[in-house]
């Protein structure tokens, strides 16, 4: 299996990720004196600790949801509090706390566990074209389609890695982590909820280019806690607009990587684009995670996975973002504003990518909208998604309704 014969591409990847994040901590754009601009606001550190930013919020959220006729729903309410210093001679440190309180009786069927931990936590220093952050932290690359932060449930996901982002070249960033751990939407109190990893991700963004930003990413996966989860990633995004015109096409090649006992090569595809017709957008894509026949799929398990193939997160796949035979998804949103009031409305057709090993064709379809706005300060929505099962799961139908709000 490939799996067990090292092959040479992913561990010269790795070795060069440790090189490059070796290289941009050593380079003159990190080692330079700050000029004045970049010259320290406080006196002391004990100065930049008195001087944080200290912030509160509240999202109380009620999720109701009926699966064929069954219902479940729970009321929650998530406090975060975020501490973030000032900055001293480079150096500055942000800590944040999420409590996740239970409203109602908790009946199952909802992925906001109650519970209270640690957000974030880390220490930073930037100095010229450099910043390095070590400890739990938010990491959301491009479209958070590979790497993200599931920011929509109430314990979000983050990561404990140490990362550098360098702008030293014109137009470029260069973003580059190890994780070593990654805090998943299941809360600490779940088994499920914590990952260990020996994970490397490199990102690297060019937008000096008229017609849009080119980006290409190796995402190292070594998931010892889930091992089917390790892969290999490799892929290129090219993301832009011409007057109200905006488009992006993607292609990336996974194979299975570390201990994963299966043994694949998958491919994903994405071309999509929109047009603003006044105070109309009207967006459509067509998005593909492969399959290799039956040894395995492209997955995306680090992934912010409820903004893709629909609201009704019907192909999670147990964290992975696929399920056997893989999936095609061509989707249509249409979205407005009236009076500061947020319209928008989606549907997705969904079908495997191959029916021979999935035993599936048409695998169902969804529509959903969603109605956002503010009052008084309060940031208001109500989102609804309708699953209609054609082969695969079961009709489903969520709405939330959600009032956040921050001081």
């Amino acid at each position: 299996m490939k799996n067990q014969k090292p092959s040479i591409q992913p561990l010269l990847t790795k070795n060069l990720l440790v090189l490059t994040m070796g290289a941009l901590i050593a380079s003159p754009a990190f080692s330079q004196e700050m000029t004045e601009e970049e010259a320290p606001q406080v006196a002391s550190f004990a100065d930049a600790l008195a001087q944080a930013d200290v912030t509160l919020g509240l999202r109380a959220r009620t999720e109701m949801v009926d699966v064929d006729g069954a219902d479940v729903d729970l009321t929650s309410l998530q406090t975060r509090l975020t501490f973030s210093s000032a900055s001293y001679e480079g150096f500055s440190t942000l800590v944040e706390m999420d409590d996740v309180t239970h409203i109602t009786d908790f009946e199952g069927g909802v992925a906001d566990p109650e519970g209270t931990e640690v957000n974030q936590a880390y220490i930073a220093y930037a100095t010229g074209d450099t910043s390095v952050k070590y400890g739990r932290q938010r990491i959301l690359l491009d479209n958070q389609r590979f790497v993200g932060g599931v920011g929509f449930r109430q314990n979000e996901q983050t990561y404990d890695a140490f990362s550098v982002t360098n702008t030293s070249l014109e137009d470029t960033t260069l973003f580059l982590a190890h994780v070593n751990n990654v805090n998943r939407i299941f809360g600490e109190d779940s088994p499920l909820g914590d990952h260990t990893n020996d994970t490397y991700l490199l990102n690297a963004k060019y937008a000096g280019l008229s017609a849009g930003t080119l980006s290409g990413y190796a995402y190292l996966i070594d998931n010892e806690d889930a091992i089917h989860f390790s892969t290999d990633t490799y892929g290129m995004r090219f993301a832009g607009g011409q007057g109200g015109l905006k488009y992006a096409l993607e292609y990336a090649t996974q194979s299975s990587a570390a201990d994963n006992p299966a043994d694949y090569d998958a491919d994903y595809l994405l071309a999509e684009g929109s047009y603003q017709l006044g105070s109309v957008n009207i967006a459509g894509g067509y998005e593909v995670l492969g399959a290799d026949g039956a040894d395995g799929q492209f997955i995306t398990p680090l992934a912010t996975l409820h903004k893709f193939q629909g609201w009704n997160d019907k192909l999670l796949g147990g964290g992975t973002g696929n399920i056997a035979g893989g999936v095609e998804d061509v989707y249509l949103s249409v979205g407005t504003s009236l009076g500061g009031v947020k319209l928008a409305f989606n549907y997705h057709q969904l079908s495997s990518n191959d029916s021979g090993v999935s035993g599936m064709d048409k695998l169902g379809s969804e529509a959903g909208f969603l109605v956002a706005g503010k009052l008084a300060g309060v940031n208001l929505s109500m989102k609804y998604s309708n699953y209609s099962a054609d082969d695969f799961s079961v009709d489903t139908d969520k709405l939330w309704l959600t009032a956040a709000a921050k001081f």
